[in-house]
């Protein structure tokens, strides 16, 4: 069927667009032939995040998180957290470095530990509590280094609760949701609304990876890094 002079042919757009998506799905299978169920992925990519997760929740989780709370214990709130963290590679040696600064005061520790609870278990809307995380964050105190970043913002939301929050690395993921073609509002200070629509491209992916039965924001987030990151050709 011919197209009127100034149209646009949707059907090509698609169909480009399909192709490129297929060949993320191939560049990930590529590294991982059985998917999220390979060896190499299990070892590689997810394995030590879940066990951080269950460490997690064997140290901070929600009721033993309340009674250090309520216990003032904020400076072993934040040596938990801090320990968890520490088992993976998912943020910069400044950044830990940061936060470790951050909260070594009694007053660091307690703006951060209460901050923290808040944004997990908090009962206001997800987006004021994830503003007021983000808020309580670049208030603390800092030697040398800014402690606000996108990974330090959303990394213990990952560990504490992958079955809904993600983990955001500015450079992987811009490169990823342009390879994938999605339409990433990305802003260097950590906000609501990019969050958010890193929410709405995790949830793309998950969607379109259903016959490869991602099991959390965990494998969500490999797949992305994947596709992002130079280490995976």
């Amino acid at each position: 069927m011919d197209h009127p002079a100034g149209s646009f042919d949707h059907s090509q757009e698609l169909l480009a667009f399909t192709k490129e998506r297929g060949q993320c799905r191939k560049k990930f299978l590529r590294a991982f032939p059985k998917g999220f169920t390979d060896p190499k992925y299990l070892n590689w990519e997810r394995d030590y995040k879940w066990e951080a997760h269950e460490l997690w929740s064997e140290l901070l989780g929600i009721g033993t998180f309340s009674g250090l709370l309520q216990d003032k214990e904020y400076d072993e709130v934040a040596r938990r957290a801090l320990r968890v963290e520490s088992r993976t590679n998912l943020l910069f040696s400044f950044e830990k470095m940061a936060l470790r600064d951050a909260v070594r005061t009694t007053e660091g520790a307690r703006a951060f530990s209460l901050a923290l609870y808040q944004w997990l278990h908090g009962a206001r809307y997800i987006e004021d509590r994830f503003t007021e995380f983000v808020e309580a964050v670049d208030a603390l105190p800092r030697k040398q280094t800014r402690v606000l970043t996108w990974p330090l913002a959303t990394v213990f939301g990952f560990i504490a609760q992958p079955e809904q929050h993600i983990f955001l690395k500015p450079q992987i993921t811009k490169a990823a949701a342009l390879a994938y073609h999605f339409p990433f509002g990305y802003a260097s200070r950590p906000n609501w609304a990019t969050y958010e629509n890193f929410l709405d491209f995790a949830e793309q992916v998950k969607t379109d990876l259903t016959d490869l039965a991602p099991r959390d924001m965990i494998d969500v987030q490999s797949f992305i890094f994947v596709l992002g990151s130079p280490f995976y050709r």
